[in-house]
Protein backbone atom coordinates (compact mmCIF):
# COMPACT_ATOMS: atom_id res chain seq x y z
CA UNK A 1 0.00 0.00 0.00
CA UNK A 2 1.08 3.32 -0.94
CA UNK A 3 1.77 5.83 2.01
CA UNK A 4 0.32 9.20 2.79
CA UNK A 5 2.04 12.15 3.27
CA UNK A 6 -0.14 14.92 4.19
CA UNK A 7 0.94 18.91 4.94
CA UNK A 8 -0.58 20.66 7.00
CA UNK A 9 -0.12 24.41 5.65
CA UNK A 10 -2.82 26.71 7.74
CA UNK A 11 -2.52 27.61 11.77
CA UNK A 12 -6.14 25.72 11.47
CA UNK A 13 -7.63 23.34 14.58
CA UNK A 14 -10.20 21.65 11.76
CA UNK A 15 -7.59 21.65 9.15
CA UNK A 16 -4.96 19.34 11.52
CA UNK A 17 -8.40 17.16 11.99
CA UNK A 18 -8.84 17.00 8.86
CA UNK A 19 -5.14 15.76 8.54
CA UNK A 20 -5.44 13.74 11.66
CA UNK A 21 -8.64 11.83 10.49
CA UNK A 22 -6.87 10.87 7.19
CA UNK A 23 -3.52 9.76 8.50
CA UNK A 24 -5.43 7.84 11.13
CA UNK A 25 -7.75 5.91 8.26
CA UNK A 26 -4.53 5.70 6.38
CA UNK A 27 -2.81 3.90 9.21
CA UNK A 28 -5.75 1.70 10.55
CA UNK A 29 -5.63 0.65 6.97
CA UNK A 30 -1.79 -0.58 7.42
CA UNK A 31 -0.30 2.05 5.47
CA UNK A 32 2.74 4.74 6.51
CA UNK A 33 1.00 8.02 7.46
CA UNK A 34 2.70 11.13 8.21
CA UNK A 35 1.34 14.71 8.81
CA UNK A 36 3.97 17.32 8.28
CA UNK A 37 2.84 20.81 10.27
CA UNK A 38 4.09 23.47 8.27
CA UNK A 39 5.21 27.20 9.19
CA UNK A 40 2.15 28.69 11.69
CA UNK A 41 0.56 25.28 11.38
CA UNK A 42 3.31 24.33 14.32
CA UNK A 43 0.72 26.37 16.77
CA UNK A 44 -1.63 23.51 16.73
CA UNK A 45 0.73 20.96 18.07
CA UNK A 46 1.22 23.30 21.41
CA UNK A 47 -0.61 21.54 24.46
CA UNK A 48 -2.63 21.88 25.32
CA UNK A 49 -3.92 20.18 21.89
CA UNK A 50 -7.87 21.90 21.73
CA UNK A 51 -10.35 22.03 18.88
CA UNK A 52 -12.31 25.17 17.80
CA UNK A 53 -14.98 22.50 16.95
CA UNK A 54 -14.16 20.08 19.95
CA UNK A 55 -17.89 20.88 21.71
CA UNK A 56 -19.84 20.26 18.49
CA UNK A 57 -17.71 17.22 17.84
CA UNK A 58 -18.60 15.65 21.07
CA UNK A 59 -22.24 16.61 21.47
CA UNK A 60 -22.18 14.47 17.59
CA UNK A 61 -20.10 11.44 19.42
CA UNK A 62 -17.22 12.36 17.77
CA UNK A 63 -13.48 12.48 19.45
CA UNK A 64 -12.10 15.84 20.57
CA UNK A 65 -8.94 16.78 18.75
CA UNK A 66 -7.30 15.87 21.57
CA UNK A 67 -8.39 12.45 21.34
CA UNK A 68 -8.18 11.94 17.78
CA UNK A 69 -4.12 13.14 18.42
CA UNK A 70 -3.72 10.16 20.76
CA UNK A 71 -5.25 8.32 18.62
CA UNK A 72 -3.43 8.78 15.59
CA UNK A 73 -0.17 8.58 17.44
CA UNK A 74 -1.70 4.98 18.91
CA UNK A 75 -2.04 3.74 15.43
CA UNK A 76 1.17 4.86 14.00
CA UNK A 77 0.91 7.77 12.59
CA UNK A 78 4.49 10.12 12.32
CA UNK A 79 3.31 13.68 13.73
CA UNK A 80 6.05 16.31 11.96
CA UNK A 81 6.64 20.09 13.04
CA UNK A 82 8.52 22.15 10.66
CA UNK A 83 12.03 23.33 12.03
CA UNK A 84 11.38 26.45 10.47
CA UNK A 85 7.81 26.98 11.76
CA UNK A 86 8.96 26.32 15.25
CA UNK A 87 10.81 29.30 14.81
CA UNK A 88 8.18 31.13 13.24
CA UNK A 89 6.07 30.46 16.32
CA UNK A 90 8.26 31.30 19.07
CA UNK A 91 7.29 26.64 19.87
CA UNK A 92 9.89 25.39 22.47
CA UNK A 93 10.30 21.94 21.19
CA UNK A 94 10.78 20.60 24.46
CA UNK A 95 7.25 21.80 25.52
CA UNK A 96 5.89 19.11 22.72
CA UNK A 97 4.78 15.62 23.08
CA UNK A 98 7.88 14.12 22.83
CA UNK A 99 6.59 11.80 20.06
CA UNK A 100 6.65 14.45 17.40
CA UNK A 101 9.40 14.71 15.42
CA UNK A 102 11.13 17.30 13.69
CA UNK A 103 12.31 18.26 10.22
CA UNK A 104 11.81 20.60 7.18
CA UNK A 105 10.59 20.31 4.02
CA UNK A 106 13.17 19.29 2.06
CA UNK A 107 13.76 16.30 4.15
CA UNK A 108 10.25 15.66 3.94
CA UNK A 109 10.43 15.76 0.98
CA UNK A 110 13.25 13.82 0.18
CA UNK A 111 11.95 10.85 2.13
CA UNK A 112 8.48 11.15 0.33
CA UNK A 113 8.76 7.64 -1.80
CA UNK A 114 5.64 6.54 -3.38
CA UNK A 115 2.97 8.27 -1.06
CA UNK A 116 0.41 10.40 -2.43
CA UNK A 117 0.64 13.96 -1.02
CA UNK A 118 -1.90 15.77 0.12
CA UNK A 119 -1.82 19.75 1.57
CA UNK A 120 -4.86 20.89 3.35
Amino acid sequence: MRGLTIIVAEMSSERFRAALSLAAAQAALGGRARVFCQGEAVSVLRPPIRGMEDEAHEDAGLPTLDRLFEEALGLGVELIACQSGLQLTNTDAATLDPRITFGGLVSLMQTLGEDRLVCV
